[in-house]
């Protein structure tokens, strides 16, 4: 098997690994790993070689942007305490206790390079906590913090990891200057973040087609990381703005096809790239691991204790952190997502995986130093980041679920209900109102509005029952019946006319082009149900 090969089964693994997934109840990413650790035992898989600068350029872009798809700004400025606590506050105290334990314990380590290792291995990864997250039925504050704190972690985390190795590399270290970089680097990566999303979303508006819309949507995520990089910012927080700033302006309230299509298409990215990521993290744990034989005894003994420092510091700080989040909560009575009980903070905790941003920095880690000497310790950094991994990520993954049942944690049913019902009544009164604005406008026949009323309180019904009372939901559910059978022989009838049409495209004489054309308006009516 070449590479090559080993790459397209890695695709495919990751492809079937999702209804794998949610048949046994475990995390797709934690399958995959496994599968990845498995693939490199076989003397037949050749050893991948990837270039690790490439790593974070061609994973993290389309990671971040097909998860910031599921949020938006509103909910970050609504959660921006909580977020700061975890995705700021946190990563510092995890990347300094894991630097000074480090510094204490690994031999022929600096405190630059003990620093370097606190900074790769503090970021949970943002899409293996919320895939488990999500797959668990949890409430959907707790998932909010999961998104926020592992989309912005990584920017926190990747400064402090550049500040870190060029600290090492050069053999001086100015705090004034470490922090004066850590601001431009911020302020330079919302700038490239914020035009390239206006650019992108005025350019959108120029193509109009969907096809073209979404193939700009690929773009910018790249091209995001890539100019805030060459401009010295943070590629990640720059598409995190981008992201964010089209989540909200890309699309308007009409363009249908665009958005379905646009987010089937981000399921797919999505999907894809998580399970390749996760697939060559577990084929090159075997190849660290394997440079720690003879000395298996110290390093698993350093391995063990800073994953003792890194799960211990999450729970130690969530614990008070919570506490204390809920109590300003309380006083200021504020809307934001917080975990409400001790169950939930002890859930949050255990969420904690690591994954992709710390093996590719961990990967990254130059060989060498500016004036020629080895990169201190770098064998063992290594091997001590994949322990990190691998515990956290196959460990917490495949015990969290038994964790969340033991703990009893369970969604928000009434109030995600709650929350739906009012969005069906808001729709439903909208369609209304604009039908008496047409009606008085245009002198409507009086049957037509009848019907046309009818649809707009169907409407509200179909997303919630609820919105309507006793009389007009047994009146709504014998309307329902007769639509499902209407659509039910319409989907018959289309079903019939698109086999006809894809038979002629095989005769003679017979244009694909236009047998497509006919057949995409078929697609599309059915898409409508009309």
């Amino acid at each position: 098997m070449d590479q090559l090969a080993l790459f397209f089964a890695i695709m495919l693994a990751a492809i079937v690994m999702v209804p794998v997934a949610d048949r046994v109840g475990l995390p797709s990413p934690v399958l995959m790993t496994v599968l990845g650790g498995v693939l490199a035992l076989i003397p037949q898989v050749p050893n991948i070689e990837i270039n690790p600068e490439l790593i974070l350029p061609l994973v993290l872009p389309p990671l971040l942007y097909a998860s910031v798809q599921r949020t938006s700004w509103r909910q970050f400025a609504a959660n921006r305490r909580a977020i700061f606590l975890l995705a700021v506050a946190l990563v510092f105290l995890t990347t300094a206790v894991v630097a000074v334990v480090a510094n204490a314990v690994v031999p022929g380590i600096t405190l630059a390079a003990a620093v370097t290792l606190g900074a790769l291995v503090a970021p949970p990864d943002p899409v293996a906590a919320t895939a488990v997250a999500g797959s668990l039925g949890l409430p959907r504050r707790m998932i909010s913090i999961l998104e926020g704190e592992g989309l912005f972690n990584d920017v926190t985390a990747i400064v402090l990891y550049h500040v870190a190795v060029a600290a090492v590399l050069s053999g001086h270290f100015s705090l004034p200057h470490a922090v004066l970089e850590f601001v431009l680097s911020a302020v330079v990566a919302v700038a490239v973040g914020l035009v390239l999303g206006w650019g992108a979303n005025k350019l959108m508006g120029v193509v109009g087609d969907a096809t073209l819309q979404i193939g700009l949507s690929l773009l910018v995520p790249f091209a995001s990381y890539a100019i805030a990089e060459g401009l010295h910012g943070s590629g990640v927080l720059a598409v995190l703005t981008a992201a964010l700033f089209l989540t909200e302006y890309a699309f308007e309230a009409d363009d249908v096809t665009a958005r379905l299509a646009g987010n089937t298409f981000w399921e797919i990215v999505d999907t894809l790239v998580t399970g390749i990521a996760f697939g060559l993290i577990g084929l090159e744990m075997h190849h660290v691991f394997s440079a720690g034989a003879g000395h298996w005894g110290p390093m698993l003994r350093d391995a063990g204790l800073i994953v003792a420092v890194v799960v211990g510091v999450r729970l130690l700080y969530l614990l008070p952190a919570a506490a204390i989040a809920k109590r300003l909560h309380t006083l200021r009575d504020m809307d934001e997502d917080i975990p409400l009980t001790w169950r939930e903070t002890v859930t949050m905790w255990w969420a904690g995986m690591r994954g992709v941003a710390s093996v590719a920095l961990a990967l990254a880690i130059p060989l060498t130093t500016d004036h020629g000497d080895p990169f201190p310790a770098r064998a063992q950094l290594l091997f001590i980041a994949f322990s990190v991994v691998l515990v956290t990520l196959v460990i917490q993954g495949l015990t969290l679920p038994w964790l969340v049942r033991r703990l009893g944690v369970t969604g928000d049913i009434e109030v995600e209900h709650d929350q739906e019902r009012a969005l069906a009544l808001r729709a439903m009164k909208a369609a209304r109102k604009r039908l008496k604005e047409i009606e008085t406008a245009e002198d409507l026949d009086e049957e037509l509005a009848e019907m046309l009323y009818h649809r707009a309180i169907d409407l509200g019904a179909r997303i919630s029952p609820d919105v309507l009372d006793d009389e007009r939901r047994e009146s709504h559910a014998g309307r329902a019946r007769r639509i499902k059978a209407l659509r039910r022989i319409q989907d018959d009838m289309l079903s019939a006319a698109r086999h006809e049409v894809l038979a002629a495209r095989s005769e003679p004489g017979s244009d694909p082009e236009i047998v497509d054309r006919v057949l995409r308006h078929l697609d599309l009516r059915s898409m409508r149900g009309v």
